[in-house]
């Protein structure tokens, strides 16, 4: 068992920094360094009897590393990160420290647990399976009685791979098929026991989770193919008869129907007998997903027939997101017909391939401007520049941003590839301690390289969760689901570290969402009543009214009774044992309360409500309530108004499952 734990060490170092005037140096970059992570160590034995024992310790953001042999040796002079050390140990079962420092003597401490035993190795247990998630990954653990050490020969004629006793080992194979595999565990003494197996490594062939959900927008802004999240044009034909080689498969994940392409060359979606007009739309959205090394083309065809390819540049095992400017068409072939669209055409090359599709639409930026919502963040989209948006954590350094097409988006350039964190792009923003949340963005690059992306605190202890995201030069949308278990504070931040590699790195359309998202309907009410009721009653519509252009509830309680003699809900699935945030906007023309909450919209009325007081401004509020003794396909959110006289306006509503 591995045992971690975080010291900081106070130094001349920091002390000099903190001596230095902004005039001086800029030493933020000190503060943002975090202490080393992913912190092991490989130990081997010699097989000669002797106790030889050579430690390689590793880990991530280390600048030196130190051993505590734990046979009551001398700590060990420091070993450079990429080196390893010998030491000579008795026969017995010794509790090593490996001491990772940092830059700034931030350090990490493991336990590493090392077996000397001059017995052969019994008692071999091996363990080989193939990954859930990575195709052609085959994971091998093993141990046995006093072993220190395996090693895995994965039969492919690559170089054998060493790991600790009842660690995992992981190796990628070119492709699949049946291997023989041989462990072989080692202890101190010359005899080793090993054991081969005839493994079959598969891929890994149809995608194991959902295209990146869509955004809520509004009707009148998307004319859907295929989707789940808008309404479809009826009549569409997804496998007319091209006599094409290609099959074709409605594919179900989990409940979320795909379109299956198999064996493709080229096959059509055919809507011919309803043109659709898309002359007033922008893009045309679809995310495709392939376990092959594609090279798709979409072509929207004009009766005519008239069309031109947009080359789709496709990442194997997972799924590729594309917005494709309708410009992009017209502009390669003026012949293309916006306004009387009848088919889509996919192909492939080379001609064989197989590839799931989802989210095929045309849409255009909302005349209201709110197409994009960036939940929890501010300014997630960067039309509004740097606002918001800074380097490190200081507030007073924005990010920069770029603007090409119509389109600002945060860019930077990394020439020398250093630390991640010396590149950094935040938003700081309240984290809930024990809340789970849902990082979206879209990221691409010049090159192939990785960045890391998540949430944090921005001050020591600088607690965070993120990961690594391998971005591509294809703008793609990525979705990271992210918990804060062991760390909340009002000036958190979401996270970007880029410094690692180089290459440019763009990023847009920043949303951050507490859970797995908004599943409010019409939340900011540009639908008007859409969705919202009074009481229970389904043929009650709320009243809304529309000023400067934005559309929102408001009543006015010119008598005071019951606080739900007066009330807007709107009726969605609340599953018993869950946690939600109810967030939203709401002001008045006098201090008052409100109650806001969630409950059921029937006999026995259960509920789980807070009483808010408003204001004359406009305040955003947020809460957290438990469906711990309630649940139900119909139940609803609550606004009861009626027990104070006073108006009431509220917008954006929004309701999250955490």
């Amino acid at each position: 068992m591995k045992i971690i734990k975080h010291t900081l060490r106070l130094c001349l170092l920091v002390m000099v920094f903190y001596g230095c005037s902004e005039d001086d140096a800029n030493t933020n970059f000190v503060d943002a360094i975090e202490a080393p992570i992913n912190i092991s160590a490989n130990v081997v034995v010699t097989q000669d009897n002797t106790g030889l024992v050579t430690i390689t310790p590793l880990g991530e953001g280390v600048s030196k590393f130190e051993i505590n042999y734990g046979d009551g040796s001398e700590v060990s002079d420091p070993i450079n990160p990429g080196n390893s050390i010998n030491h000579t140990y008795e026969e017995g079962t010794f509790d090593a420290s490996v001491i990772a420092y940092g830059l700034n003597n931030l350090s990490t401490v493991i336990t590493q647990t090392i077996v000397v035993s001059f017995q052969a190795p019994e008692n071999l247990m091996v363990t080989i399976e193939n990954d859930n998630t990575i195709t052609r990954q085959v994971n091998v653990t093993a141990s046995a009685d006093f072993a220190i050490s395996y090693n895995v020969d994965f039969g492919d004629d690559s170089e054998p791979l060493m790991s600790n006793d009842g660690e995992t080992i992981s190796y990628t194979y070119a492709s699949a098929g049946t291997y023989s595999i041989t462990v072989t565990a080692f202890s101190a003494a010359v005899e080793t026991i090993s054991y081969t197996e005839n493994f079959e490594v598969t891929e890994i062939v149809q995608p194991l989770s959902s295209a990146p959900a869509q955004p809520a927008r509004s009707e009148s802004d998307v004319i859907s193919i295929f989707s789940n999240t808008y309404s479809d044009i009826l009549g569409v034909d997804f496998y007319p008869d091209w006599a094409q080689s290609t099959t074709y498969n409605l594919f179900d994940l989990n409940g979320d129907e795909i379109l299956q392409y198999s064996n493709l060359n080229y096959q059509g979606i055919d809507f011919s007998g309803t043109p659709i007009d898309v002359s007033e739309m922008e893009y045309l959205h679809i995310d495709v997903w392939t376990a092959d090394e594609n090279e798709a083309k979409i072509s929207p065809i004009s009766s005519g027939p008239n069309e031109t390819a947009y080359d789709l540049d496709l990442t194997t095992q997972q799924w590729t997101s594309f917005d494709i400017p309708l410009s992009t068409f017209t502009d390669q072939n003026p012949l293309v017909d916006l306004s009387s669209i009848i088919q889509l055409k996919l192909e492939n090359t080379p001609a064989g391939g197989i590839i799931f599709v989802d989210n095929i639409y045309f849409w255009k930026q909302s005349d209201n401007g709110s197409v994009f919502d960036d939940g929890l963040l501010t300014n997630g989209d960067f039309e509004n520049g740097s606002d918001y948006w800074i380097v490190g954590v200081d507030d007073s350094s924005p990010a920069p941003t770029v603007s090409s097409g119509g389109d600002t988006y945060y860019s930077v350039n990394v020439e020398t590839a250093g630390n991640a964190y010396e590149v950094n792009l935040s938003q700081k923003v309240e984290i809930i301690q024990g809340n789970s949340y849902t990082l979206s963005f879209d990221a691409w690059s010049d090159v192939n390289r990785s960045i890391i992306a998540g949430i944090g605190l921005s001050a020591d202890p600088w607690t965070n969760t993120t990961d690594d995201i391998n971005i591509t030069t294809t703008r793609t949308n990525y979705s990271l689901t992210l918990n804060s278990t062991e760390f909340g504070a009002m000036d958190a931040r979401v996270i970007f570290d880029l410094g690692a590699e180089i290459g440019a790195v763009n990023i847009d359309n920043v949303a951050l969402v507490i859970g797995t998202g908004n599943i409010v309907v019409n939340g900011d009410f540009e639908n008007g009543s859409d969705s919202w009721i009074i009481g229970v009653d389904d043929n009650s519509p709320v009243p809304v009214v529309t000023e400067g252009g934005n559309t929102y509830y408001s009543v006015n309680v010119e008598t005071a009774g019951n606080a739900y003699d007066v009330n807007a809900s709107q009726k969605l699935q609340i599953v018993q044992g869950n946690t939600y945030t109810l967030t939203f906007d709401a002001w008045s023309d006098v201090n008052r309360s409100i109650i806001a909450g969630i409950g059921l919209s029937g006999d026995p009325w259960t509920n789980a409500v807070e009483t808010v007081n408003i204001s004359t401004t406009r305040t955003t509020y947020t809460i957290t309530l438990s469906a711990a003794e309630f649940g139900a396909a119909d139940a609803r959110i609550i606004f009861d108004l009626g027990s104070e006289v006073g108006v009431v306006n509220i917008d954006d509503v929004a309701l999250s499952s955490n």
